[in-house]
Formats: structure tokens, sequence, C-alpha cells
């Protein structure tokens, strides 16, 4: 009964040895060179009279013995210009005079084939990220890609093989809405797992595809409040060691076919025009398709106003890189208008479509569309192959080794015998949830439901979600009245006398003052409906603007209002009683809106603690609903557990001395009291139809627990930098460069058993610039049973010209002890990751430096070290009379940003008055003058200071900087230098008024 409201597709961003590039080359995978002679041969064959087909199926694009260049050339040459630009719309006509179908880009495919209808639902991806296990998220991927096979074979147009997925945006900060999207905050780890999951969706043959899979969103990508509009720094440290890698792998290996472009603006210029997408192209031998988030080429003409109109964008976007355009959903005519604008306005030639249309077509190429199925190892998939036997045991083992143990004082595991009466209790306790990208769960194994089932006839289990249920009444003496049929209908003010089961309502608080609220007449939620009329007919908060969220205003007098907390229109309005009685959201004001006395007629944490009291163990749930406060669009204000939940863990925690807190949400949440008092916390992800079934398994010992934290939990939110600072070495951020005391540590995790590390032993204990250390290190399992651990190995740096990361990840295993028994893990060091981004000279570079090398169970519990010495580059003083670009500074003030020097490519530093960039360590023999190309729009003073030591510093010369009528439009202005007094010196160029600086240098004389 919910209204009906155009709504906009969602914007989605939405291991094992890799496969050798080189075979897919071997295959005719060759790029842009062997495109051209190709065309050529295309042309020849088109031409060729007497060689012409008898029909489509005998066109040599459809010779599977041809390379895929010369089928691609081949079919290019048989469209007309109107056919390849309505390709590249996401939605690709068909061809019926060439035989060939419609084609979409676009299947979501996150952890599970996503809103196809029911498919095998694996942990969100922060929980695929906390098992450390490459080879199970390949064979999650795996499942996923065949499942996504069998959804093709139902309808091949609608479900493509092309798949958004998954997300390789390092987990910056927990506060990010879409924070269960992402594998971890450690670009390593990130790189890893997506390098596996896309392994999996892509299949095994060398050549062909089960899936094309597109890694999003690239890149700087962290943040929703005005995505669109925001610009991110990230200088060129931050994109070279903390972006590219986690990026990098999954695109270099084959195993991802592209990249989705981010909604976000990147140092000033949006992500969709970057010059950067042509980084990820040189990645890969492989031809790569880039796709454009949707809406987002609508934005760069519109929200975002970088150019004047889609002509002008479209040509931007094509040129940059973009190859197919995600835009008004099945609508092509803006593309279309726009693509067709600009060429005949000349901003782009029909090469550069053809080049796009050419890259997307290599993909369809390789997914098999243009060959005999038996051909194509993948073409005999049908729908028999989704939810299987198999995915569902492959779906409770994930759920199993994501689970993650925080704390245990003894309390777990639980023994079925003495711990047989159980209390399940909290919101969480018996249901589970999806999330925005998740498929439809083919059935539910709950918290309280894993356990019953463990337990069988031996114990029992009492269930209570800890909810306040509660009864609203209007100063006239009515009260809010819900349907009870199973289809629910409008809520409406009646007479108070009715029965208190048509007017309960339970409350359900999910933090920053977001509820709930659910009518015990028939159980379902209550939402936004027809007439804006509130109705219950809501299984559970849904749906793209989420329009079952309130909160409850205190207006004094014991009276309350209702205010409607959706993510659409109507938002920041209030609910009013009409005529009818009906609950509407229409009142603009609180004092327009209609007032209420809540009557508590249950209060939910004191029927927990009852059940608690008596059961031999209680188990709280809590956590997040993914619907709500973080989610895409929607960036959480806070960390903190919501206060009725932390309520609800330490009345039940002080009621029964066996509680175990089971916390199940999507990203890291401060509970500091729990962590102090309660005996046991278990994390999990939303984990999907298995959750109950997997968690019942671990808190009954059956499964020894070895998930790891695959980020940093911080103890609040005053711990993290603003939201838009993506710099985390600037910031101080992730546990690379955190220097705080953080609730948990990244890679943290607990055992039923204990592993002892014996001595490492290396290989080598110095190397060379390209070379390899393996670190072998006996773990031993000196505990009562088996389990994992998951060895992790960390490098310190100990001297470098720039700021290091106090540790940063190197490489890892999980692995299988008995008890009793010692596991040899070997891992390894390759110098080129010990390699930083060096801005004196634009490249990656391996520093001259000895390495701590650091091995244990966490980053903060480190077992064992060793020392490596690395023969790389000594880097000198740095020279400023070169061209100096402005944007590869050292250091700069947090005022200062970087941002686009054209709209085509470069950056440039702006700042305002105060702001300053510093050049460390800089050879300032013999200079005496000052060059800086700037820009600025306004008029007025404004200027550069040179200053050496800090911003304070000896004042060597001020260059004032003219209006130059634009902010594009650069000049050169020249000062002369006072002597600097010194050799080696910090420089530092601060601001005296709002300008941008492309690059500068000094020189003599």
């Amino acid at each position: 009964m919910n209204r009906s409201i155009p709504q906009p597709p969602p914007p989605t961003g939405d291991s094992p040895p890799p496969r050798a590039p080189a075979a897919r080359a071997a295959a005719g995978l060759r790029g842009a060179l062997r495109r051209t002679a190709a065309l050529a041969l295309a042309a020849v064959l088109a031409a060729g009279t007497a060689a012409a087909p008898a029909s489509a199926e005998d066109l040599p694009f459809r010779d599977p013995d041809l390379s895929v260049d010369e089928r691609v050339a081949d079919l290019l040459g048989r469209l007309t210009r109107d056919e390849k630009i309505a390709m590249l719309h996401q939605y690709q006509p068909a061809i019926p005079r060439l035989d060939i179908g419609a084609f979409r880009t676009g299947s979501e495919a996150l952890h599970g084939v996503a809103w196809l209808g029911e498919a095998t639902v694996f942990p969100q991806s922060v929980g695929l990220g906390a098992t450390w296990d490459t080879g199970l998220v390949e064979r999650v991927g795996g499942a996923t890609g065949t499942e996504m096979r069998g959804f093709h074979a139902q309808d091949p147009a609608a479900h493509g093989l092309n798949v958004w997925a998954p997300v390789a945006d390092p987990l910056r900060d927990p506060r990010w809405g879409r924070n269960e999207e992402g594998y971890s905050e450690d670009p390593a780890l990130v790189g890893a797992m997506t390098d596996a999951y896309t392994g999996g969706l892509s299949g095994d043959d060398d050549f062909y595809l089960k899936t094309a899979p597109t890694v999003k969103h690239f890149a700087g990508y962290n943040i929703e409040e005005r995505r669109d509009r925001v610009s991110v720094t990230v200088p060129p440290r931050a994109l070279h060691e903390y972006v590219y890698p986690a990026f990098r792998p999954a695109i270099e290996s084959g195993n991802a076919t592209g990249v989705m472009a981010a909604y976000n603006k990147l140092n000033g210029r949006p992500a969709h025009v970057s010059p950067l997408l042509e980084d990820v192209r040189s990645w890969s031998e492989d031809e790569t398709m880039i796709v454009s988030d949707a809406y987002g080429p609508s934005n760069v003409a519109g929200s975002q106003d970088y150019y004047d109109d889609h002509a002008q964008s479209h040509a931007a976007m094509l040129k940059a890189g973009i190859d197919s355009y995600t835009d008004q959903d099945a609508d092509p005519s803006l593309t279309v208008d726009a693509v067709t604008s600009a060429l005949e306005q000349g901003l782009i030639t029909e090469d550069h479509v053809d080049a796009a249309v050419g890259r997307s077509l290599s993909i369809r190429f390789r997914l098999g569309e243009f060959a005999p199925d038996a051909r194509n190892p993948y073409s005999g998939i049908g729908p028999e192959a989704i939810d299987t036997p198999e995915h569902r045991e492959l779906a409770r083992e994930a759920a199993t080794e994501q689970m993650t143990l925080l704390k245990n004082d003894g309390a777990l595991p639980l023994d079925a015998e003495q711990d047989g009466d159980v209390a399940v209790v909290g919101p969480l306790a018996d249901t589970l949830y999806e999330d925005w990208y998740s498929g439809t769960m083919p059935y539910e194994a709950t918290p309280a439901g894993g356990i019953a089932d463990r337990l069988g006839g031996d114990g029992s289990v009492t269930a209570a979600e800890g909810a306040d249920r509660i009864r609203l009444t209007t100063p006239e003496g009515g009260a809010i009245t819900a349907s009870s049929a199973a289809d629910g209908g409008a809520l409406r003010v009646q007479d108070s006398g009715e029965s208190a089961d048509a007017q309960g309502i339970s409350v359900f608080e999910w933090g920053e003052g977001v509820v709930t609220l659910r009518t015990e007449a028939n159980g379902k939620t209550v939402g936004l409906g027809e007439g804006n009329r509130l109705f219950n007919d809501q299984e559970q908060p849904n749906g793209w603007f989420v329009q079952q969220l309130f909160r409850f205003e205190e207006v004094g007098d014991g009276q309350v209002v209702l205010k409607y907390d959706g993510y659409d229109e109507w938002n920041q309005k209030y609910v009013s009683v009409g005529a009818d009685g009906a609950l509407t959201v229409d009142a603009d004001t609180r004092d327009q809106a209609a007032r209420f006395e809540k009557e508590t007629l249950a209060d939910g944490a004191d029927q927990a603690v009852e059940e608690a009291s008596g059961a031999d163990a209680a188990v709280v749930v809590v956590g997040n609903m993914p619907f709500i406060n973080a989610r895409e669009t929607d960036d959480r204000e806070d960390i903190a557990l919501p206060k009725a939940q932390r309520e609800l863990v330490r009345a039940v925690t002080e009621a029964n001395p066996n509680t175990v807190v089971v916390l199940e949400s999507s990203y890291p949440q401060a509970m500091p009291w729990a962590q102090e008092n309660a005996p046991a916390l278990l994390w999990t992800s939303h984990a999907g139809q298995e959750t109950g079934n997997a968690l019942a398994s671990v808190l009954y010992g059956d499964a020894n627990p070895a998930g790891r934290l695959p980020q940093t939990w911080y103890r609040s939110a005053e711990d993290l930098p603003a939201m838009n600072d993506y710099d985390v070495i600037d910031s101080g951020h992730t546990y690379q460069y955190f220097e705080g005391d953080p609730l948990y540590a990244f890679g943290h995790g607990l055992s039923y058993t204990d592993f002892e590390y014996g001595k490492p032993e290396l290989d080598r204990k110095r190397i060379g610039a390209d070379g390899t250390v393996t670190v072998r290190v006996p773990v031993t399992n000196t505990g009562e049973r088996g389990g994992d651990e998951v060895v992790q190995l960390y490098t310190s740096q100990k001297r470098s010209r720039v700021q290091q990361p106090a540790k940063e990840l190197r490489d890892f295993e999980r692995v299988h002890v008995e008890a009793g028994e010692t596991a040899a893990v070997e891992l390894e060091i390759d110098a080129a990751d010990l390699a930083f981004w060096d801005v004196t000279s634009g490249s990656m570079v391996v520093e001259r430096a000895k390495h701590d090398v650091l091995v244990g169970s966490s980053s903060a519990d480190i077992r064992r070290t060793a020392r490596i010495k690395v023969d790389g580059e000594r880097i000198p003083p740095r020279d400023l009379s070169d061209d100096i670009r402005a944007a590869d500074f050292d250091r700069y003030s947090p005022g200062a940003e970087l941002v686009d020097e054209t709209k085509a490519q470069g950056d440039a530093v702006e700042g305002a008055e105060g702001d300053w960039i510093a050049f460390d360590d800089s050879d300032l023999r013999g200079l005496s003058s000052f060059t800086a190309r700037t820009a600025r729009s306004q008029d007025g003073a404004a200027g550069l200071e040179v200053r050496v030591g800090s911003p304070e510093g000896r004042l060597l010369g001020t260059a004032e900087v003219p209006a130059t009528g634009g902010v594009y439009a650069y000049t050169e202005t020249t000062t002369e230098l006072k002597r600097t007094g010194g050799r080696h010196r910090d420089v530092y160029l601060v601001f005296t008024g709002d300008l941008r600086l492309s690059g500068f240098s000094l020189t003599t004389g």
C-alpha cells in the first residue's frame, strides 16, 4: 500500500594465484595498437563482395577462432554511427539486422546476487573481510557468479553478466554509510580480497568469463553527504599508497574487467572525467571497461556544474575513459543526444566512440555472447544453479568464518548441558536484516532460531526483543489504532477503549534519535504510504527512501509529536490527525502537529531482564538495521551503540553473570562499558541466511572463532577526523597512523585455544630493491582444541625521508592447527611492497633503510620480531630549481586543498590567508629568486610568502599575485629572495590570500 513515488535507480557506487595476463593476451586481448590494424582488416572484410557471408551467423565477428581485436573491429565496421552511440548507454539495444541481442551492464552481486529474487545471501563484504581467507572469498565469488549465470539464463536481456562488484574503496572512516560494502581499512587486505572475489566471479577459464566484474568506486569515495558535490583532497602519496593498492591487484591480475567511476570530485575534478581513469587501463594487458555510476553522467553538467552542458561533459567523459553511461534508467535519450551533439560540434570524433564501444564489445565477446555454446564453459549454467545445497553450505561456512570474538572472560564456549536454558534477547535476537545490496534470503536462521536448533530437545530458548511497547493517546481521549489485517491498513486515532493489542506499538531505537514503530495488531512496521498517510504494512524498513523512520520530539506537558524522518521529500514534516482520524504526514511545524501522550504498556528492558535472570545463560543481540542511519546517501553521525541498546546490555549483564553480548552490525560501534563489564563479546556482520546457525556453532564451541577485525574500532567519534579528510597520513588514521588507544585494534580477534609463535626464520636479511624475503614462522596450538589462527606479518621502516606508517600489513595466512600440533607458516615480503611515493621524483621508490619484521595475531599483538636491511635508494635533498608541481608537497595545512589545474588534467593547490604547503629537506644553496605560476579570480591583495623552518619562520621573500580573471587563467610571478642562511631547509609557501598555485621554482639570478 505504499504510495507510488518516481524513484531513480539506486545510485550504486552502485588469494589464489591470479591467471596470467599473458594467457589472455595470446587469445587476442591486446588493446589500441592491435585494434588499429584490426580495423583495417575489418574494412577489407566488409568491402569484399565475393566473400559476403550467407547470414549474420557467418560474419567474421562470430568466428571464435579470430582474435577478439579482429572480431571487435569487424563488428565495429558493420555498425552505423547511431548504433554505436546507442551502445554507449547502460541499456545497449538489440540490432536485429546483425542478430545481436540487447545487453545491459550492471547487475548487483556484492555478497550474492541482489535484486533478482531469492538467491544465496553471503555475509556482508566487511564480514568477508573479517575472514582473512582469500580462498573462501574466491569460492563465494564463484558461487555468486554461478548464480548470476543462472539468473541470466532466465532473462538474458535484463539479467546482465556485467556485475558491479566488489567495492574496493578502503574503509578509511567507520562512519561511512557504506562501510558494510567494503572489505577493510587496509589497502593490501582490500586488494587481496577484491582480487579473490573477482577471481571467483570471472571464473577459471583463460579466455571466457563467467561474469565480468566491475570494481567500484574509483576513486577517493568514502563520504555520502553531498557525495556528488564534495571534493576530497587526495595527495599523491595517499593516492599511490592507499587508493591504488586496493584497486590495482584485481585489474592487474585480469580477474576484474573494469572499474566504476565514483560520484565525488577528486582534487576538485569529478571522478567521471579524471585522467586517473587511464592509470587503471595501464594496469592490465586486457581491455578494461570503465562504467559510470548511476546518474553520474548527468551530475557532471548538473549538480557538479563542471561543464556548461551535457554535450561538453559527455565529450570530456568519453575522452577521460568512460565507456558506458549509466543514466536516466532505461531511457538512453540524454546519453544519445549529448554524444551526438558533441560529435556535431567537433568536441569528439567517431574514433572516441569506437574506442569506448570496442572496449564494451570486447567484454561481450569474452562472456561468450557471439560464440557457439560449445566453446563457452559457462553456457550450460541454468536456474538450477541458484540456491543449491552446496551454496547453502558455503554460506554457513562463510558466516562462521567471519564470527569475531572480541572478548572472552571464560563465558564462551557455552556448555549445552550446563547452559541449556538460554534467553536470547535484544532487537536482533529473532530476526535477520537484509541491506540495500543484499539478495532475497531463501530462508532465515535467526540467532534465537539457530540456538534453538543447536540445542534441539536438550534445552530451551526464550526470546525477548527488549523493545518498549507503548500506546499513543491524544489529549481528547483517542488513541492510535492499527489494523489487524495481514496487509495492514491506515493508522487512525480511535476511541482509547479499544484493545491494547490494536493500540500497542513496539518502539525500536536505532541511534541518533531515529526509531521504527511496529504495530502489535499485525506485527508489521509502520511507514509512509498512499496519500502521505501512515500504514502498518511493511515487514521491515526498506526501499531507497526508507519511509519507515520517525522521531519523537517532546513538546512539554508530558506530550510528544511524531516527526517523519524518511529519506524522501517529505522528510522533516510532522504527523497530524485528519478529520477521518487517519494519521498523515503533512504538518510543517511542531505547532501544527498532533500531540500525543506516551503510555508504557510493557518495559522492554524489564522483560529482557526477566527472561535473562532465570536462564542458564543470556545472549544479548544488538547492532544496527542496515537501512537506518548508515547506508548509501547517509553517513553515521556517531559510532556509539544506540542508547537503548547500551541500557539493555547493561541491564541484562547485571541480571545474569553468564551473559554474552553479540554485536550484529555493518560497522564498528563504540561500546566501552560492555568491553569493561560483559563476560564475552562477539561481533558478526549481517551474515545472511545462515547467521543464526553460524552463531550457534560458535557460541557452543562446535566451531572455534577465528575472524579478525578488518578495521580499527575507535573508542568514540572524537578519535576521528572530519569526514571529508581523506588523507590518512595527514589525519593520522587507520591502524597505520593512529597514535591513540583503540577499543579494538586492526586484526584483533580471539580464539577458544592458544597459539604460540616460534622464532621466525628469514631466508635472507638483506635484499635489493627488487628482492623478496621469505619468513617462516612455527605456530603451535598449545590449547586443547583445534582452531584457525590468522598469522599477520607487518613491517615498520626505521628511518625515512617521509612519515612512514607505524606498521603496515605485508602478508597474512589463515591456518588451521590441531591441538598440540605445529604449523610452519610461510609468508613473504616483496621489497617492491615497501616502496612509497616519492614526491621529489614522482615515482614509487624503495628507500635504503632497515625494517622491523613484525609477526603476530593482530596489529597490536606482535609476538615475534626480526629485522631486514633493504638496499634501496638514497633520496637526495630536494632540488627546487626544477619546475616543481605544487601538488607534490610534503606537508600542508588543514585549509589547503588540491584542486583541478585545468578541467582536463593536472592538480593545483588552493589556499586562503594563512594556509601553507611545505617542501622538506630542500637544497637552497645559491637560490635567489622565486617564480610562481598562479591563478585567482578575485581582485584585492594576495600573495605567497617563502619561509624556512616553519610557517612563521624566516621570511625570504613575498610574491604578490595579481588577479587573472579566473581560476584556470594562470600567470607567472617572480620575486627576489634573501639569502637562506643555510643549506638544506624545509621550505614553506604561505598563502596571504585566496589563490591557486600550480607550480613554482627557486632559481639563481
